[in-house]
């Protein structure tokens, strides 16, 4: 194979939509209204049930989405949220920026994902919420978590900027929690033509006050009931999402396919994810680890395959937070960060393209 493999080509990847959305552009250039109009209600009630929850609130970003869920839980200044130490840096941001103190807890080496084992050991009387991350696509054990919540009276915000669509025991994420925080990046399995973000409840109270939070604090012109924000979800991002929102399940499975040519070819010798029966997993990333991460990155672009690493340095490592975290190590984090490599797994890359790729990294030594 002597072409180029993108990791990701947003261009391809919007290609089987171009029609639709042209279509969704006139649609709503036409209408002459662009914020908060019919587009952004309709994916909110179209969106909400495919999570199958009663409220979709769109906001303007995956970020503001952990912000504004945070501030409308009315948490106390300060307040400790715990956060896996893996995660992406904007689910530490989200925190600090609701006024809120990250506290990092290690993952499971084997899913990624926040260890539920290691949760109640770093609660204090100042903790009053758990930030569990559905990284890659992979859900987070929903069940050992809202059991733990509840023993502790503490309210749980799904990050599932990475989990269109997954499941845990057949219910699907942002439909565990308090809340659930997506978005829709352009790279997301749902994304869309620039930034965007929704949060899932089935609050109504919780929804509406998100629904005043987005938009300055106020539902009617010019009446502020909250100090609110400016975030809301593009009228025309809106249109974009709910041509591709139908369309999310057939990429799903896409994804799932691709991941498993990987998972049937790729020598044991690489630390593959990790496959549970209770989950539904959608593959935002497929990642393997190994311990020549950066060779082995080397060796496949020059087979022409382009890869990532999701993510190369761990929040406690940032210089924006070094002063933070006061030195703490986290082991099981900074192997993962070590060793992790993202292969390619789009909706446009084909069976041949992935069995290409698999035989690429066999052939690393």
């Amino acid at each position: 194979m002597t072409k180029t493999i993108e990791y990701e080509s947003l261009g391809q990847t919007n290609t089987a939509f171009i029609n639709d959305y042209r279509a969704a552009f006139d649609e709503v250039m036409r209408s002459g209204w662009y914020i908060l109009g019919e587009q952004v209600a309709d994916f909110e009630k179209e969106f909400a049930k495919y999570c199958g929850t009663k409220y979709c609130i769109g906001v303007a970003s995956g970020l503001d989405a952990i912000v504004l869920s945070l501030k409308a839980l009315d948490l106390p200044k300060n307040a400790e949220v715990i956060v896996p130490s893996n995660a992406y840096i904007a689910c530490i941001l989200g925190v600090i920026n609701a006024g809120c103190k990250p506290v990092l807890v290690e993952p499971d080496i084997d899913t990624y994902n926040i260890d539920p084992l290691k949760i109640e050991a770093s609660i204090t009387h100042r903790t009053k919420a758990i930030l569990p991350v559905h990284l890659y696509g992979k859900m987070c054990d929903m069940v050992s978590i809202d059991l733990i919540a509840q023993k502790h009276n503490l309210k749980v915000i799904e990050d599932c900027a990475q989990a269109h669509g997954a499941k845990h025991l057949d219910k699907k994420a942002g439909n565990w929690g308090n809340a659930g925080a997506f978005s829709f990046y352009p790279t997301k399995n749902l994304g869309a033509l620039g930034d965007g973000g929704a949060i899932t409840t089935n609050d109504e109270n919780l929804a509406e006050k998100l629904f005043y939070l987005r938009n300055y604090g106020s539902k009617k012109k010019y009446e502020n009931k909250y100090v609110g924000f400016n975030s809301r979800l593009d009228e025309l991002q809106a249109a974009f999402l709910r041509k591709k929102l139908v369309k999310l399940d057939d990429i799903n499975n896409h994804k799932r396919k691709l991941a498993s040519i990987y998972f049937d070819n790729i020598e044991n010798r690489f630390v593959k994810p990790s496959r549970k029966p209770e989950n539904h997993d959608v593959f935002h990333i497929f990642n393997i680890r190994c311990d020549k991460r950066d060779e082995l990155k080397k060796h496949l672009f020059e087979k022409g395959i382009k890869t990532e690493i999701h993510y190369p340095i761990p929040p406690h490592k940032q210089t924006a937070y070094k002063n933070m975290f006061n030195s703490e190590t986290f082991p099981i984090s900074e192997e993962i960060h070590a060793t992790t490599l993202s292969l390619p797994i789009a909706i446009f890359h084909s069976d041949g393209e992935v069995n290409y790729i698999a035989d690429c990294v066999n052939s690393f030594k």
